[in-house]
């Protein structure tokens, strides 16, 4: 599905691009398309001698939850030694939270297609736990014990 865009910006960036086909939810639940992601990113960064890339140039991308399995991957990585650093991440419209699905961000877009609130709730149980049983608790932000609030209150909050 994206191998029009992934040819389209490595010719415009002069750049070699790899796309990591991973496991899909609800099939493969939480943690595989992340094992899937950071494997190949972890192989290729061994093997860029192989590809000709220039280690100090390897940015990771994607978008959607592909944007979620990049940010993963990148903070993964960001502590090791034995790898090249990575140069940048690019998140495009990533899904980086499920704690509150009553944010601004997402009362604001509710009704915007493609990925509706309700849609973006669904996903997000779909790769977690494969189902979406408790959709109601998730929508109304009642899945998160009120500790767990407060502490993250700081990151995840309207204000």
């Amino acid at each position: 599905s994206h191998e029009r865009i992934c040819q389209y910006i490595a010719k415009e960036s002069d750049s070699l691009v790899v796309s990591v086909e991973y496991r899909l939810a609800p099939e493969h639940k939480y943690p595989a398309a992340y094992e899937d992601c950071l494997s190949a990113t972890q192989h290729f960064l061994q093997h860029l001698q192989h590809y000709g890339v220039d280690p100090a140039r390897v940015t990771v991308c994607g978008d959607s939850a592909g944007g979620n399995l990049a940010a993963a991957v990148s903070q993964t990585l960001a502590g090791s030694s034995h790898l090249p650093r990575l140069r940048a991440q690019i998140l495009i419209y990533p899904g980086l939270q499920a704690l509150d699905f009553n944010l601004p961000s997402y009362q604001q877009n509710r009704g915007v297609p493609l990925l509706f609130r309700e849609r973006a709730a669904f996903y997000a149980l779909q790769y977690v736990q494969g189902n979406t049983t408790n959709m109601e608790e998730i929508l109304e932000g009642s899945h998160i014990p009120p500790d767990m609030r407060l502490k993250y209150r700081k990151w995840v909050s309207p204000d």
